[in-house]
Parts: structure tokens; C-alpha cells; sequence
């Protein structure tokens, strides 16, 4: 199982462009723990995930993105995640993760 992650800094709009590829699970979350924290490391922004090439995600996966978003809050920023597929979005709908999360598509 593998994750492919590409990242840009919008400064048109001051936010966090990621996309993700592949699977989220317990073998490829500590990857994208380390990156995201990298980027707000970097700049403390507004990050907008686009997980249309997201093909699957579990707990450990859904438990970086909490942590993340925690340490966004702190500065009053948000993840949006945009473009869920069906099986993804209804992981976050079950979780009531959709409340936590800006959801967009």
C-alpha cells in the first residue's frame, strides 16, 4: 500500500494545496503525519486536500488529519477536504468527521 502526496503554496489565496493518491491507512500515515507537519511548520495556512485520487482511508489515517487540524486551530485555520470518492467521504460521514472537516464535492 502506497500514498503519493503533492503539495503547492497558493499565494493568490493564502492556503495549502495538497492532493493525495493512493491509500491512508496505518502504513502510509506516518508519511503524510511528517509532511503536513512540515507544511504548517513552514507556513501555518489553510490546507485544502483534494482526495480525489484517494482510494482508501482508516483510522490512522483520519487520526492525522485530527492532529493536524489541531495544530492549525491554533492560528483559527481550517482543512478543507475536497472531492472526497463515496467510500472516503461516507468513512468521515460515519466518524462525524464531515462536521469537523470544511467537506467540499
Amino acid at each position: 500500500m502506497s500514498i503519493n502526496i503533492e503539495s503547492k503554496l497558493n499565494n493568490e489565496n493564502d492556503f495549502w494545496e495538497i492532493s493525495l493518491k493512493g491509500e491512508l491507512d496505518v502504513s502510509t500515515a506516518d508519511k503524510l503525519k511528517e509532511y503536513l507537519h512540515n507544511l504548517a511548520d513552514e507556513k501555518i495556512l489553510d490546507m485544502k486536500i483534494n482526495l480525489d485520487k484517494l482510494d482508501y482511508i482508516d483510522s490512522t489515517g483520519l487520526g492525522v488529519m485530527i492532529g493536524v487540524l489541531k495544530k492549525l486551530k491554533t492560528d483559527n485555520k481550517e482543512i478543507h477536504i475536497l472531492n472526497p470518492k463515496s467510500n472516503v467521504k461516507k468513512i468521515f460521514t460515519i466518524t462525524g468527521l464531515d462536521k469537523i472537516f470544511k467537506m467540499e464535492g
